[in-house]
């Protein structure tokens, strides 16, 4: 294997041609030596050496760039590495640093009806966009509009409606002080719809968790998987979506940990990791030629069935309530679920039976399996459960997590070293976005001090979440819809039904630093600003170079300043297009100094430092050498924010997904070369798939039973009764069926290409995040 990277400095040309499709063994392990070259593959193609190795040089380092890619935590106290940084955050770097652009001659050479045929690959390959375009009724092309005309542009369509009929939507990359900014602009015209990335991915988290521990996110450091003795990964694929957890979870087992992996699919990740800033690992992957075996990540791998995971935790807790019956206080924290929480009696009665044969159907999992990591759990002084989307996107979604917070409260795994509830969220700074009032259900006393602060009235009415915000383009109820970064057009499930909303929309606007597809099923008007990421330097304001903030997935709040010279002299800050727009739309004589705060990021942060709590001093401690820990009580205190100051436990039913005979239950999934809806490259390598996309995996006997063959070309239709009763369905034409060891009766296909299989009101219940894994699905034949 050539350790020197292939050099592609152009854009590509052609899309992807899914007949050109590769499939090979997957892979056993995740990283290596393999990831280091194909880092440096794509960071040189898209920007050069000099560029890319600038970019990386301070990668997740402390006065240095926090990573676009995902939420995961750097060490506090510890040394960072010499490569803070995993391939895919090193592909997300080359990705924004790219060299490549997007200019006015290019929106003249392609009419927006040939950039509709064009994938989300093609589309985000092609650059940087580097000054703001528009398109009106009856254009076929974007062209060029000023700054100034732009925002009076949105200032004539937000005025001309009510506040109601507008949006504003924003992506997780979004840092602390814009999202702050965004959400006032919001709040000072008069609206609290504020749909995010979150509503679609982590909603059913918070939606867990806040009622039950008071607080919905994470209660663990990344210190304390230095002192767990049992970890689940859960619904989780850390190898593609949260490469550097890999390390933690490697150091964790040589110190003695048990790893148990739960999952569909046996991903390489759950299974082996090669540490590319180890020694001795990098000897063993250059012995392989790749990857190789690496070190083992999980002592046990559960294939558990799509959605069969409340089954699970339910059967988990009959089973240590069963042993504390056998041993009366061995197994149990009697004194803290007595003088902590409230419900034990009614949970313990709820889980008092378990039917075996059932919750063997429900999980795919035999008795055998469950009682051995019972078993550990049992003999586990401190445990820590981790998961991801898997679990967060299901109709009974929220009461399985809350199935894991009693769990976790029977054996008294909060505030104890190694011990706590572990969401991993995706993007970098969604966590934060969210603390920094980014939601369309603020607490009232977030909104008095916003207030009082400000001097507006911030409407109390809930508003629109993303899948609401799906409903209401549906029904013709959104006038004006601003995206703060994101492709909401293919983030969302009823991708066919959204797009055909937006494009009877009167105006879109993108701020954004690449095209997507959003930006060519654009409303009536469309505006797309273009403006810094996060690498770039932001040094064009009368107080000198600024930086930004961001909060990860265990509530640390660091620096991030970007250091690379922008492509462009028209790109914007986002606090900059965020101020111009409220200038224009509330005008310069408004109570909030939006200019003030353009052109001081110190003046959002007074602001925030008096508005959102935890952030008393916020410039001050955010100068520090590793930012500051936001208060966490069932943490810091094991204290729990309640309305009764208790935890709770929960009572749910049982509950899981069969799909009737002749269809599988089918979850949407990341590529490895993907982040969300951005696409690095067409190559799937661990699970052995690259330079197609239209696939979908399913198990050897599945396809056997169903009458289907390896590699054959179907259609792919899904079907859900709605909330009026009627059964409607939904296709996808010309997708690949893949022999793969999935989980029995389960099959998985790429996001976002089977996202309008997903019927809008197929969403979680309580959180409303769509249910993009839970598609009752049958195939046809192409004929």
């Amino acid at each position: 294997m050539s350790l020197i990277p292939r050099i592609r400095r152009a854009a590509p040309v052609a899309d992807i041609d899914e007949a050109d499709l590769k499939v090979t063994a997957p892979e056993s392990s995740a990283a290596g030596i393999k990831a280091v070259s194909v880092a440096l593959e794509r960071g040189i193609s898209q920007a050069g050496m000099v560029r890319t190795a600038r970019a990386l040089a301070r990668l997740n380092h402390r006065d240095g760039v926090d990573c676009p890619g995902c939420a995961w935590p750097e060490s506090i106290t510890g040394p960072r590495k010499p490569a803070e940084f995993c391939e895919n955050g090193a592909k997300a770097v080359a990705e924004e640093s790219t060299t490549r652009t997007v200019t006015p001659q290019w929106w003249a050479d392609h009419p927006i009806s040939a950039l509709r045929d064009k994938t989300e690959y093609w589309l985000g390959n092609q650059g940087r966009i580097t000054e703001p375009v528009v398109i009106r009724p009856g254009d076929e092309h974007y062209s060029p509009i000023s700054w100034s005309e732009a925002f009076a542009l949105i200032a004539e369509h937000v005025n001309s409606t009510t506040p109601d009929r507008c949006v504003f939507y924003t992506s997780g990359r979004t840092a602390n002080e814009q999202a702050f900014m965004y959400q006032l602009l919001a709040r000072s015209l008069g609206t609290n719809n504020l749909p995010d990335c979150s509503n679609m991915c982590h909603e059913s988290s918070g939606s867990a968790m806040s009622p039950t521990i008071g607080i919905g996110k994470g209660t663990v450091s990344l210190e304390d998987f230095e002192h767990a003795d049992a970890i689940l990964v859960v619904g989780q694929n850390p190898g593609t979506n949260h490469p550097r957890m890999l390390s933690a979870l490697a150091d964790a087992r040589a110190r003695g940990a048990h790893v148990v992996a739960v999952n569909p699919l046996p991903e390489a990740g759950l299974l082996g990791f090669s540490d590319p800033q180890s020694a001795t690992d990098v000897v063993k992957s250059l012995a392989t030629l790749g990857e190789g075996d690496g070190e083992r990540i999980s002592d046990d791998f559960l294939q558990i069935k799509v959605g069969g995971d409340l089954a699970l935790f339910q059967a988990l807790g009959h089973l240590l309530l069963h042993a504390e019956e056998a041993s009366p206080g061995t197994v149990v924290d009697r004194e803290f679920v007595e003088s902590s929480t409230a419900g034990f009696a009614e949970y313990a009665a709820a889980r008092a039976e378990l039917d075996w044969e059932v919750t063997e159907r429900a999980t795919g999992l035999s008795r055998f399996q469950i009682e051995r990591l019972a078993t550990l759990l049992i003999n586990s002084k401190a445990t820590i459960v981790c998961w991801a989307l898997g679990l967060t996107q299901q109709p009974h979604s929220v009461d399985t997590l809350r199935e894991i917070v009693n769990l976790l409260l029977l054996q008294g795994n909060f505030g104890k070293p190694g011990a706590g509830a572990c969401p991993v969220r995706g993007h970098s700074n969604v966590q934060g976005d969210r603390t920094m009032g980014i939601w369309e259900k603020p607490r009232p006393d977030f909104l008095d001090r916003l207030d009082a602060e400000f001097g507006i009235a911030s409407p109390r009415e809930h508003g629109y979440d993303s899948t609401d915000t799906l409903t209401a383009f549906e029904r013709g109820d959104v006038d004006v819809f601003v995206s703060m970064g994101g492709n909401f057009a293919k983030a969302c499930s009823d991708t066919d039904v959204l797009e055909r909303g937006m494009q009877r929309t009167g105006l879109t606007v993108h701020v954004s630093t690449k095209p997507n597809r959003s930006h060519v099923v654009h409303g009536q008007t469309s505006l797309i600003l273009p403006t810094l990421g996060r690498t770039d330097r932001d040094d064009r304001h009368p107080s000198g170079a600024q930086f930004v903030s961001v909060e990860d997935s265990m509530s640390v709040i660091r620096s991030s300043r970007g250091r690379l010279e922008p492509v462009s002299e028209q790109l914007l800050s986002e606090p900059q297009i965020i101020a111009g727009m409220a200038e224009a739309i509330l005008g310069h004589d408004h109570e909030v100094g939006w200019r003030a705060m353009a052109e001081d990021y110190d003046v959002i942060r007074d602001h925030i430092s008096r508005v959102v709590p935890g952030f008393a001093d916020y410039n001050r401690r955010v100068r520090q050498k590793s930012g500051f820990v936001l208060p966490n009580p069932p943490r810091d205190s094991r204290s729990f924010a309640t309305e009764s100051g208790l935890a709770h436990f929960t009572v749910s039913p049982l509950e899981w997904l069969e799909a009737p005979a002749g269809h599988l239950i089918l979850q949407t999934m990341r590529s490895h070369d993907q982040y969300n809806t951005t696409f690095y490259g067409l190559d799937d390598r661990y699970r052995g798939i690259s330079e197609g996309r239209r696939v979908i995996l399913v198990h050897p006997d599945d396809l056997r039973e169903l009458g289907f063959v390896d590699r054959e070309l179907v259609d792919v239709v899904s079907v859900f009764t709605g909330s009026d009763g009627v059964a409607s369905e939904r296709r996808a034409d010309e997708f690949r069926l893949i022999s793969y060891p999935t989980a029995r009766g389960c099959c998985a296909a790429y996001f976002p290409e089977a996202n309008n299989l997903v019927h809008r009101e197929n969403v979680a219940r309580e959180s409303n995040t769509p249910g993009f894994k839970a598609v009752t699905v049958r195939f046809e034949p192409r004929t």
